[in-house]
């Protein structure tokens, strides 16, 4: 699959499915809620025309700015019988992030935050998956942003799975984290006359995944 093609899903199916990440597994029993997971066992990839990776911070204390990251890649392996097998590693294009205004888009793409000219990547791989109950799962991972890589769990919702009409298996997961840009090298800020800073340092992200089953290699 070309690097951060806007490829159709019908294509991305057709090519053949990337060699899953590795990944350690937890301990302990395992409780599945859905004994049918385990025919979802397999590679799969997120569907960029049915998903959304995106963030959400604080501006002026007062106000919620909302963005995405259009352009990304990813693998992903679940295991329906031990969903502590499962991993997942995603590719974002920094370049690709919009938030409604050009002007803050140019802003989040320069040397103050993002730097997609010596950055071009932000990239997430899981390190370790958890059974937290009933189709909710913890993904522990590594979070790269700006060459700085620490570590992040997402807590995930398993939303269910079907056969689309071209006769594709769907599923959906929605995921968040909160993270403190900080720690990633992400401190520009400004500071109000009232008291407080121009930009949250907490950023919550935000995983509405739509993945599609890839097909088997022969």
């Amino acid at each position: 699959m070309n690097l951060f093609s806007r490829s159709t899903a019908r294509r991305a199916i057709a090519s053949a499915a990337p060699a899953a990440p590795t990944t350690r597994a937890t301990s302990g029993a395992v409780a599945l809620s859905d004994p049918g997971l385990a025919a979802l066992t397999g590679e799969w990839i997120v569907d960029p025309a049915h998903s959304r990776i995106g963030f959400s911070v604080r501006h002026a204390m007062v106000s919620t700015v909302r963005g995405a990251f259009t352009e990304f890649e990813s693998r992903l392996y679940f295991d329906g019988r031990d969903p502590r097998r499962s991993r997942a590693e995603v590719l974002l294009s920094t370049a690709s992030v919009q938030t409604g205004v050009e002007q803050r888009d140019d802003h989040l793409m320069g040397r103050d935050f993002l730097d997609a000219r010596a950055f071009p990547h932000i990239r997430f791989i899981s390190t370790a998956v958890e059974v937290a109950g009933p189709d909710v799962y913890r993904m522990a991972g590594d979070l790269t942003i700006r060459d700085v890589t620490r570590p992040v769990v997402l807590e995930l919702t398993y939303i269910g799975h079907v056969t689309d009409p071209f006769g594709y298996q769907r599923a959906g997961f929605d995921g968040t984290t909160t993270i403190n840009r900080s720690e990633w090298g992400l401190t520009y800020n400004a500071r109000l006359a009232e008291g407080g800073a121009l930009v949250s340092e907490k950023v919550r992200l935000q995983f509405d995944i739509a993945a599609i089953r890839t097909a088997p290699t022969a």
